[in-house]
């Protein structure tokens, strides 16, 4: 990576960052609030899980793309938040998100595996879902990705206006498009 000032971030990592908010936020809504209500004796889980895993494979490839173009690309200067034991936690969190999304996209393909879901969902089959998804280890875990992953964006988006509206540092400009250097 070339060592240049840059004001902005790279217009492939906003962009990503950006068109991957809205399918994060709205399988994690799925996952919460559709399939984890629905009995699995219902016709239209197969459905709904063929969105959610599809769509989950597709965060899954755009995560790997933004991280090899992160890893690529000139950054802007870290910013402050004015506590140096935050500044630190800082990459941590925003790595963090990356090994999330990797070990949620595991345990989901994992659960599929074990509960033969390529059949049911992804051929049509035919074939019932199991009882119950919840006697898969890897299911368990991914449930608690999920709320780990909730947790991970509230403090995000949190910060975010931190930046924006106390500290006014102008933050969300650096991950907008525009002039970079």
């Amino acid at each position: 990576m070339k060592t240049i000032l840059v004001s902005r971030y790279h217009p492939v990592l906003v962009t990503l960052h950006w068109l991957l908010a809205v399918p994060v936020v709205a399988m994690l809504c799925v996952g919460f609030l559709l399939l984890e209500a629905m009995p699995n004796t219902d016709p239209q889980k197969i459905g709904i899980l063929l969105v959610h895993m599809s769509v989950g494979m597709l965060i899954l490839g755009m995560m790997a793309v933004r991280f090899i173009a992160r890893m690529c690309t000139a950054r802007p200067a870290g910013a402050t938040t004015g506590y140096p034991l935050l500044d630190r936690i800082v990459p941590v969190t925003h790595y963090g998100f990356y090994i999330l999304v990797l070990l949620l996209a595991g345990t989901g393909l994992a659960t599929a595996i074990l509960a033969g879901l390529n059949k049911s969902v992804f051929q049509g089959s035919g074939e019932p879902l199991p009882p119950s998804f919840d006697i898969y280890p890897t299911f368990v875990v991914h449930g608690y990705l999920a709320v780990l992953l909730v947790g991970c964006i509230v403090l995000h988006v949190l910060a975010a206006l931190y930046h924006q509206f106390v500290r006014k540092d102008r933050l969300f400009r650096r991950m907008w498009f525009g002039r970079r250097v």
